[in-house]
């Protein structure tokens, strides 16, 4: 029976289990200990118990995770064997160190400079992640807002139970560890008027949507309807005297942070020691390697040692100082500064090895900032991280695009990168450019190490892509079949136009992003579905230096669901689409935001607390624009005709579907006909069939593979079948799958149900509807590129399947050995009972079937 169970399952992989259930002539592996991810804190116990921490560390050293550019902000990661420590979290820095593998679950120290979304875009991710590593403590210096931006950020991640956020603010001037010692230095500066209009919005923000006071507390579904008409008594900004803060917001403070290493003992050279014929090897040699280390002589057999005879020289502990000056208002504060004067003019403890300079290109050409830079002297190194470094930071996804590219050059185009334009500062003593992962070595040797530096080389991608076997066979078949096909007309509409900027769940990593999709509708209009962390940082890695029309014909954004990996690139998006128009000498206009009211708990707090940021939007509760909603207020159904009129729709509607509460999916029909729809997250949901009847695209989430069912329910996801089954009940023309889980990093698996209707989303991906016959063909290819990835998830299914198959058998028997014992334990009489109604048993079923 199992046998049979098992052939039906498994088809033609019955062969290889078969064998592996037997035994097969494989040795059995040794099973491998759990990792343990915090192994790293347990050692660092043990070392201060054993009162081992008092020297500094051997190897420290400063690496560039993001180099200043547009699309990846500034970040620095600091190591040494007892620490690791980032300077800044913006976004997409998470996603940064998981492709570099540098090491997230070790970084317990975090100091940010300013509060800005720019340098705390990344936090709210980082935070999570941390947590689910079961790290139980991190520390986090710099402005005094950071206490309200975690507070803020609950809004979304609920409880952030398991992990102690501890918060050093920046009057604590101090702090200590392992490996080094942390002054903070905060920098009063002062607004700048063109900084101030750059916020600034000409009409009025979330008039019409849901203000401040008819914001629902997390969990209310039903509070969408009950917003007052106007908001009319919503609470006006804090008046100020236009230079210090707003609220509990306080732009004009930065911190810088002083680093001084801890001083580190010399090296005993044991081969010195054999030659002066000192005991090693012997008890002895214990208390003369203490001393000598301490700098003390010793004497053995009547002759002084010492300690520079067998010791190299003790390293004092340098020091490296991270600044940033964000414009020309800081200069003042930044060159006048006693700390910084005091290192300048060495009546500090600790040479100045290392300067980074957070600073745009503007302040560097400044006078007095150059010379303040200049007044360290020539043997301090400095490292520039602004606008201008000209470096490849995702890596792998410019790989991945590289080798699609070769597949088809107009769906997977090549990625560009946004040119900065700004004339480079020239100074009289050494600068660098930041790149990623350069490193700067402050221990054992100071000296820079580029040969980590991340170089993306194209010519490597495409030879490397074109000696898979079969890729290219596999790419030649596909290019004949679609010169074979019918011919596109010459009318064929490039609008709409799909581009996929997010297409994984959860986290972002290297290949796949978190969610986020572009619609764009014509060549003047756009609209977001989805606004994952990192979401700006993929629109300049697609258009370059177009980025910045395409965010001002970005007129709306729409979010499904309040989960950090859906919204939280929103503020990225609202702030550089304000720079935009001001780049482009465009009036700006509000953002149209349709998502769930919780949504605005977390931008008020955000604004009131941190930076001001709802001048940009305006409001359209999810809610309203579900099937016989009510529409409260004429400046909520104003916005929603906007919309309408903006987009040529003739309908955009929303349903709730099966993920969390709040969760929705959204329907776009434009007046010449086509319709969008795009499910969010969700399981197969009714709601959702219904109201993409007839979809020319349905967009839908295939979190996991077919066969995980289960924990898909447990997770309110779809697997690839049931995303495909929703799109055929509502006889979709075509649907595209995408939110894959980061276990199917570059390619899902493939189901059964997959069909000429049927693509696959990746990152970077621009599809229009002329594509449609197209994207099915690039199966071929896309499996050849991928094989490898795809044999090892088959192989994991395998295992799986076999695991249950187990578990089943197991399972089976254990129940046959339990009615075999009761059998037993029965009385004759009964026994004989039984048998009599199992004999009649037959009868009356077929009876009941007749």
């Amino acid at each position: 029976m199992w046998g049979c169970l098992l052939g039906l399952r498994l088809g033609c992989r019955w062969a290889p289990l078969r064998r592996a259930m037997s035994g097969g002539p494989a040795p059995p592996r040794r099973p491998q200990p759990p990792k343990d991810p915090l192994r790293h804190l347990r050692v660092r116990e043990k070392r201060q118990s054993l009162e081992l921490g008092a020297d500094g560390p051997s190897t420290v050293y400063v690496q560039v995770v993001a180099a200043g550019s547009r699309d990846s902000g500034s970040a620095l990661y600091v190591f040494s064997e007892y620490n690791r420590y980032l300077f800044n979290c913006g976004e997409g820095v998470q996603r940064l160190m998981q492709e570099h593998k540098l090491k997230v679950a070790r970084v317990d120290n975090i100091f940010l400079t300013r509060m800005n979304w720019a340098n705390v875009g990344g936090l709210s991710g980082m935070i999570l992640t941390l947590k689910e590593t079961g790290l139980p403590k991190c520390v986090l210096s710099g402005p005094p807002q950071l206490r309200n931006y975690l507070e803020a950020i609950k809004v979304f991640s609920g409880p952030l139970k398991g992990i102690d956020l501890a918060v050093r603010p920046h009057t604590e001037s101090e702090y200590k560890d392992e490996t080094m010692t942390v002054y903070q230095v905060p920098l009063v500066g002062r607004h700048l008027a063109s900084e101030y209009k750059l916020h600034q919005s000409p009409e009025r923000s979330v008039h019409g949507g849901v203000g401040p006071k008819c914001v629902p507390e997390p969990g209310s579904p039903t509070a969408v309807q009950q917003c007052p008409e106007g908001d009319k008594d919503r609470e006006s900004p804090k008046k100020t005297d236009g230079n210090r803060r707003v609220g509990s917001r306080d732009p004009t403070l930065v911190v810088a942070f002083i680093c001084k290493l801890h001083p580190k003992k010399g090296n005993f050279l044991v081969a010195k020691a054999k030659e002066l014929g000192l005991p090693v090897g012997t008890a002895a040699i214990g208390p003369m390697i203490v001393a000598l280390k301490d700098g003390k002589s010793v004497t053995f057999e009547g002759r002084e040692i010492l300690p520079e005879e067998v010791c190299t020289p003790p390293d004092p502990g340098s020091v490296f100082i991270v600044v940033e000056c964000p414009h020309e208002g800081f200069v003042d504060a930044v060159c006048e500064n006693d700390t910084f004067r005091r290192y300048q003019e060495g009546k500090a403890e600790g040479h100045v090895a290392l300067v980074i300079h957070m600073t745009p290109e503007s302040v560097l050409r400044d006078s007095r900032y150059k010379q303040w830079l200049e007044r360290f002297g020539p043997t301090t190194e400095h490292l520039i991280l602004n606008e201008n470094a000209n470096t490849v930071h995702c890596l792998r996804s410019h790989k991945i695009q590289t080798q699609l590219n070769l597949i088809h050059s107009e769906i997977f185009p090549l990625l560009t990168s946004y040119q900065n334009r700004e004339e480079e500062a020239t100074f009289s003593v050494s600068v660098v450019r930041g790149e990623c992962l350069l490193r700067y070595q402050l221990r054992p040797k100071p000296q820079w190490q580029r040969d980590v530096v991340a170089v993306c080389n194209s010519g490597e991608f495409v030879a490397e892509a074109l000696e898979l076997p079969g890729f290219q066979d596999r790419v030649k078949e596909c290019r004949e079949s679609l010169q074979a096909g019918p011919v596109k007309s010459g009318k064929t509409e490039h609008y709409p136009e799909i581009v996929f900027l997010g297409t994984g769940s959860a986290i972002p990593m290297k290949i796949r992003n978190v969610s986020s999709t572009l619609i764009n509708s014509s060549s003047t209009q756009s609209l977001l579905l989805d606004c994952g962390e990192g979401t700006f940082g993929q629109l300049c890695r697609h258009y370059g230096d177009q980025v910045d029309k395409i965010l001002c014909n970005t007129a709306a954004v729409f979010v499904s669901h309040i989960h950090a990996d859906h919204h939280t690139g929103l503020l990225s998006i609202l702030l550089e689409r304000q720079r935009a128009f001001a780049s482009l000498g465009q009036p700006s206009s509000p953002l149209l935001l349709i998502a769930p009211t919780q949504i605005m708990s977390w931008l008020h707090q955000y604004h009131n607390n941190c930076q001001e940021i709802l001048g940009h939007v305006n409001m359209i509760p999810a809610g309203f624009l579900v099937e016989g909603a009510k529409v409260v207020g004429p400046k909520a159904q104003a916005l929603i005709s906007s919309l309408l009129k903006k987009f040529d729709f003739a309908e955009f509607q929303t349903c709730e579907v099966r993920h969390c509460k709040n969760a929705f999916a959204c329907s776009m029909e434009h007046i010449s006909g086509w319709k969008i729809v795009y499910s969010g997250d969700t399981m197969p949901c009714k709601a959702l069939v219904r109201m993409g009847k007839d979809a020319t695209l349905l967009i839908h989430e295939a979190t996991l593979e077919d066969g995980l069912e289960e924990e898909a329910v447990e997770k309110a996801h779809s697997t690839t079948s049931q995303a495909i089954g929703v799109g055929m009940k509502m006889n979709a023309e075509f649907i595209m799958l995408n939110h894959f889980s980061q276990r199917y990093a570059k390619i899902p698996l493939f189901s059964a149900d997959f069909s000429d209707k049927v693509g696959i989303a990746f990152d970077h991906m621009r599809v229009c509807f002329g594509d449609f016959v197209t994207i099915p063909k690039l199966i071929q290819p896309l499996k050849a590129l991928f094989a490898e990835e795809i044999v090892e998830m088959e192989e994991r299914k395998e295992k799986r399947e076999l695991r249950l198959l187990k578990e089943a058998i197991v399972a089976s028997e254990k129940l046959a050995n339990s009615e075999n014992k009761a059998s037993k334990s029965t009385p004759v009489s009964k026994k004989r009972e039984h048998v009599e109604n199992h004999q009649e048993g037959p009868s009356k079923k077929l009876k009941t079937a007749n």
